[in-house]
C-alpha cells in the first residue's frame, strides 16, 4: 500500500501519540518483511524453475546453497532501500491534514 492510501491511518497514530519515528519504524518493518518474503518466495521459483529447466534439457541441476543467504540479503537491502522514501513522507504527514485527508 501507498502512503496516500494510508494517510488516514498515519494520522489516528500521529493523533494518538506515535511520533515521527514510530510511523517510520512501522513502514520501514513492512518493506523490509515484504523483501524477505519476496526474496524467499524469489529463490524457491528459481530453484524449482531451475530443476524444471534442467529436466527438460537433460543437465544435471548444480543449485549453490551459499547464495541463498546472499538473496535474502539483497531483498532486505532492496526492500529497504524502496521503502525509505515513503516511510520518510509517512513520517512527515501532519495529523491534522491526514485527518482530513479523504
Amino acid at each position: 500500500m501507498s502512503v496516500t492510501e494510508r494517510t488516514r491511518e498515519i494520522g489516528i497514530m500521529k493523533a494518538v501519540g506515535a511520533g515521527n519515528r514510530d510511523v517510520l519504524q512501522l513502514f520501514l518493518m513492512q518493506a523490509v518483511l515484504l523483501g524477505v518474503v519476496g526474496s524467499i518466495f524469489g529463490v524457491a521459483l528459481g530453484a524449482v524453475g531451475g530443476y524444471i529447466a534442467t529436466q527438460y534439457v537433460g543437465l544435471p541441476l548444480v543449485f549453490a546453497y551459499e547464495v541463498v543467504p546472499l538473496a535474502i540479503g539483497v531483498g532486505i537491502l532492496v526492500g529497504m532501500v524502496t521503502g525509505l522514501y515513503p516511510a520518510w513522507n509517512a513520517a512527515r504527514v501532519d495529523p491534522i491534514d491526514a485527518l482530513r485527508y479523504e
